[in-house]
Order: C-alpha cells, then structure tokens, then sequence
C-alpha cells in the first residue's frame, strides 16, 4: 500500500524552483545560462538567456507566452519592418568588417575608408559593374554588370573575386527575406529569374508584363513590389506562388524608380524622376494613395537610421520626408545635380552619395551639409556603405531588414 505522505523535495530541485519563482517576482532577474533559439545556425547567431530579452526583439503587447517574440517598434515611427537597422545593430556575420564604401566605377570597384576619407583598395571585376550589392548573409558582395549580363562574387575581408555567372540582363539583385531565394530582376526578356542565392543556378522565372528596374518586399516577406520606369507602372510578385498578384498604373507621364516600404509596412513610398516626388501605395490594397512634391529628378531614396525620415536624392537636391505626417520637412542643396544614395552610415549622422563626375561625399543627416568629399575618379554609377546595421540585405541598393 502506498503512503500518502509526502517526500521532501531534494535541494537542487527547490534551488531551480526558487530561481524560476524568483524570476517571475523580480524586475531584471536574468538566467546565468544562455541558450539558442530552435534553427538558429551558429553559436555567434544571437542568443536568448531565460528570463532575458532576445537582442533586437520584444514581446508584443499581450502576446501569449508561447509566442515567439516580435520585432520592437521603431519609436517614434511606429513602425517593426526597421527596427533592426538601428545605429551599431551590426549582424554577427558582418561584425569585424571595417566600414568601408564600395564604388560601382567601370570595370574596377574602388574601396573607400570612410573614416580617413581616402581609397583603400581597388576590386578588378573584369567586367562593367554597374552596382555593387551585399548578399543575404552579408558575407559577400556581388557585383552586377548589366551590359556584359554577370554577376560577379567579390569577397568584402579578403578582396578576391569569384568566379562570374553568366545571367539575362540583371537590372536589380535582391534576396527573399527568409533568404532561401536571389531574385533577378532581368530586362529582355522581361521576367525575374528566381535563383540559388550562393551559387545564382537558375531555378524558375516569372513573366512580367514590363521591365523592372527597382523593387521592395512587403512587410511580411509575402511579396515583391518592382517598377516599371518605362510603363509608368508597379508589379506585385506572389514569392510563394512564383506569379504576378497585381499592376497598378500611375497617371500618364510617371516614370517610377527607387521604392521604399514604410516603417510601419502600410505604404510603399515610390520616386518619380518625372514628376519630382514620391508616389504613395498601399502595401495591402495595393492601390494609389497620393503623392508628395520633392523636386524635379527626385531619383534615389534612403531611410534614416531612426526610421523617421525618408531620403529623397535628385534634382541638385536632397529632401527629407517624414513618415508620420508625410510631408516634407526639410531640403538642402546637393553640390552635384546627379547624385545617387549610396546608403546612411552605421551611426546614422551621414548619408553617402556618388556623382557621375567622380566625387565621393556625405553630407550631415541633419543639416544636409556636405561633412566628407572624396574623390574616386571614373564615372561612379553606384556605391555601397557596407556593413550596415540590420539582420540580413535584402540586395537592391541599400535594403536591410
């Protein structure tokens, strides 16, 4: 017969229940061992300690305590899509990696140090880049040659240059948010190429009905939103479906080129160089909301590392838009008339930007003036500040998430 009396508990199981209790109590109580996450694929990836906040995330508002925690809110935007990006949130595979700036200058890319404002080495592609783009994982740069139809591997610590693969037409590289895809955005024949994003090995390809020259994803990585400069238009990709969801057409003379998702995810900010300003879309209808006036050429675009302003580059100018009231509230005169944005540095002072006459620069996100000039020579037609803060590239000319 069994005894209803119960047995003392041993101690080291009341030590652990004592902590555990304790936790739940106390404000700030961490557990001393850490541990991963399921799927997380090294020791370096961050780290999840009991009872302590994951690093770039926290729980949602009345989330159940099974759910996995959320991305915070990017104050005072309001919005999760970039809170990831904030100053120094530099992911563990790019850390190490000296701030450097990669110029897109014909057949070589031009490595520039920010910092001593001078160039530090040179890439030989063998080809014409055209623009220089950050993979997925951040490990390596690829650097697209539209003429010649290549993508070349460069690596960023090393300096050595991978062997070219031979695509159609690369107007844009980007990568899905949960990385499993590269994404060619390719002018003739007009489709996007979905391919291996380590080796670029063709998978599929979806038909589009124009040709795409910039491109954003939605806010749950559901799909890809790309432009149409020549048709006036936007495309909706279905990633998981690999087909077009929807077109909208914007009135007659747009020319759309560079986008950019809201912080919140609600709307997509469009520039339009023909019209000088930013065409508003609804990321889930998917129709036209309105427009702000920038100025003319209004071409590249940029976010603030806080999330709050969206950078508007063209025209001899550079006008900061607010995402919040969605009304311009600052402009500043650029010493170039055509610039490109090559993106705002880790600390989010400076915004850096290339003109086809060969001049490197930054100027002050604050005030707009100009902080560093740098000159490259050649005729730059893009440039990339790597690393940037942010978990993965989503490729394109500066999209981080």
């Amino acid at each position: 017969m069994q005894s209803n009396e119960r047995r003392p508990l041993p101690a080291a199981i009341l030590s652990a229940a004592a902590l555990v209790l304790g936790c739940g109590v106390l404000s700030g109580c961490e557990s001393p061992v850490a541990f991963h996450r399921p799927g997380k694929r090294s020791p370096d990836d961050p780290v999840v300690g009991l009872g302590a906040p994951a690093p770039y995330l926290s729980p949602r508002p009345g989330a159940a305590a099974k759910d996995p925690p959320a991305a915070p809110p990017v104050a005072p935007a309001g919005g999760r899509v970039y809170a990831a990006t904030g100053p120094g949130m530099i992911a563990p595979n790019a850390r190490g990696m000296p701030p450097r700036i990669y110029v897109a200058n014909g057949r070589v890319i031009d490595v520039v140090d920010p910092e001593a404002a001078r160039i530090t080495g040179r890439f030989r592609v063998g080809a014409s880049a055209s623009r220089v783009v950050p993979s997925w994982d951040l490990r390596r740069l690829w650097a697209a040659d539209g003429a010649h139809g290549l993508l070349v591997p460069v690596g960023p610590r090393s300096g050595r240059r991978g062997r070219p693969v031979k695509v159609t037409g690369p107007a844009g590289l980007y990568f899905t948010p949960d990385g499993r895809d590269a994404l060619v955005l390719a002018r003739g024949p007009r489709r996007i190429d979905v391919r291996n994003p380590r080796t670029m090995r063709l998978r599929a390809s979806v038909p589009m009905p124009c040709s795409a020259g910039h491109a954003d994803f939605s806010a749950g990585g559901a799909s890809l939103v790309a432009t149409c400069p020549a048709a006036g238009a936007l495309a909706r990709i279905d990633l998981a479906g690999r087909r077009l969801s929807g077109t909208i057409r914007l009135p007659d003379g747009a020319r759309p080129g560079d986008l950019r998702l809201s912080p919140s995810g609600a709307v997509f900010y469009v520039a339009d160089a023909a019209k000088g300003g930013v065409w508003l879309v609804n990321a889930r209808a998917f129709t036209p909301l309105g427009f702000v006036p920038t100025a003319p050429g209004a071409r590249g675009l940029a976010i603030s590392r806080d999330a709050r302003r969206l950078f508007v580059v063209g025209g001899g100018s550079l006008t900061a838009v607010d995402f919040r009231t969605r009304r311009v509230v600052s402009r500043w005169p650029l010493p170039a008339g055509h610039s490109v944005p090559g993106g705002v540095s880790s600390d989010g002072t400076a915004l850096w930007l290339a003109d086809r006459a060969g001049l490197v620069y930054a100027v002050s996100t604050r005030t707009g003036r100009v902080v560093r000039k740098i000159w490259v020579g050649g005729r730059p037609t893009a440039l990339c500040v790597h690393p940037q803060p942010g978990r993965y590239s989503l490729g394109g000319t500066g999209l981080y998430r």
